[in-house]
């Protein structure tokens, strides 16, 4: 596994993105890691590593970037800033640097995201056509716009691709009836889904950043290399 940092330029800024791939071989999959309000963290940088050694070329971009290397705010602060337009170009940055990679195959990528990044799985699996299958993790605020235009949930019509969701049954936000009610909206809209609800598990469950970690972590992560495995290793056409 090799992991380096790269970056792709959006908006007259540099945005960083932290990429991990295969120590050899391609062309292979690719998946955009999305974070969550921590930002870029090593739980991040750790999920990149995870997929490369599973045979994937995954990349994490820093959605903070516009705010500068020297930028001391908190990260809620941060976050507040955030407007989903903006967002949408930079993982479609993230998205372009594994198209245009020439060990990563072009048909055959995904997205994942923790908190944050979970809404942002949903937003990005209605905006952009080239992801095959997303994976949102405890996907908070799809009800909620950053900015002005539609939420997530109000674009659930125009998803593109199959959606996994894994949630904590302790959890807040997203709570127990805010899963239910994406299941009836994906379902709504004949969109294929999959949720997974965990006993005892509260927000941010999977991060291994935090103590205590879930022992339950274990089988979604499980569950979300067997879903890319099977969604765009074996569903898509062979090139």
């Amino acid at each position: 596994m090799a992991s380096s940092w790269q970056s792709v330029r959006i908006d007259q800024s540099e945005m960083p993105l932290y990429a991990s791939l295969p120590e050899s071989g391609g062309p292979v999959p690719g998946i955009v890691v999305v974070h969550g309000q921590s930002g870029l963290e090593n739980f991040i940088k750790d999920t990149t590593h995870m997929f490369a050694l599973q045979g994937y070329a995954a990349v994490a971009p820093n959605l903070y970037h516009r705010d500068g290397k020297d930028c001391k705010d908190d990260n809620s602060t941060r976050k507040a800033r955030l407007r989903d337009p903006s967002i949408i170009k930079d993982i479609e940055g993230a998205i372009g640097f594994l198209k245009n990679h020439p060990r990563v195959d072009s048909g055959k990528l995904g997205i994942i995201g923790f908190c944050m990044g979970g809404r942002l799985v949903y937003l990005m699996s209605a905006a952009n056509k080239d992801l095959k299958a997303g994976v949102m993790f405890y996907g908070s605020g799809t009800m909620v716009p950053f900015g002005e235009g539609p939420t997530p949930f109000e674009r659930t019509r125009e998803i593109n691709c199959p959606i996994q969701g894994h949630f904590g049954e302790e959890d807040k936000n997203p709570s127990p009836h805010d899963m239910r009610k994406l299941d009836t909206e994906l379902s709504k809209f004949g969109k294929e889904h999959e949720f997974h609800s965990y006993a005892g598990a509260a927000h941010a469950f999977c991060n291994t950043g935090r103590e205590p970690v879930m022992l339950v972590c274990i089988i979604p992560k499980a569950a979300v290399v067997a879903y890319h495995l099977n969604k765009i290793d074996n569903e898509l056409p062979k090139h």
